[in-house]
């Protein structure tokens, strides 16, 4: 989801709350901690330098049983963040930090009218440099048809 996307989202929206993919609820007492850019210029194992970019957010929870973080008050943290870092922020996907056993990171998602923040995976970003091979799609297979989708 993008950062424009994201403020999309939020208006109107009465509740504003997350889980985790696995079902984990975040409790409706956290705060948003920072939003902020990341930005990570490296180079991957085939040798090609990259530069990525994401607008992050810091969720966190403390025993501040009482607070509530409302989608209006959200949204006025973007607007101030957006303001200070003075850069068109609107197409870089957004990411969730959350701690949990160490500090997760977090694609999100908006399903059934619920954010739900989805695990980030590693990769290879050079399989051909390093000789892997991509895994073959299944194909399904008729009477007509062989394994290898020949007819």
């Amino acid at each position: 989801m993008t950062l424009k996307e994201f403020k999309s989202s939020l208006e109107n929206r009465n509740d504003l709350s997350f889980t985790i993919e696995n079902g984990i609820k975040i409790p409706a007492y956290f705060h948003i901690t920072e939003m902020g850019v990341k930005t990570k210029h490296f180079m991957d194992c085939g040798g090609i330098m990259r530069k990525d970019s994401k607008i992050t957010f810091q969720l966190w929870t403390s025993d501040d049983y009482e607070h509530r973080l409302s989608s209006y008050k959200l949204s006025g943290i973007i607007k101030k963040a957006e303001k200070l870092i003075n850069e068109n922020l609107d197409n870089l996907e957004v990411e969730m930090e959350y701690q949990d056993y160490t500090i997760g990171i977090y694609s999100v998602n908006l399903k059934d009218n619920q954010y739900i923040l989805q695990p980030t995976l590693t990769d290879c970003l050079a399989k051909q440099a390093c000789g892997i091979n991509e895994p073959k799609q299944e194909i399904e297979t008729s009477e007509c048809c062989s394994s290898d989708g020949c007819c």
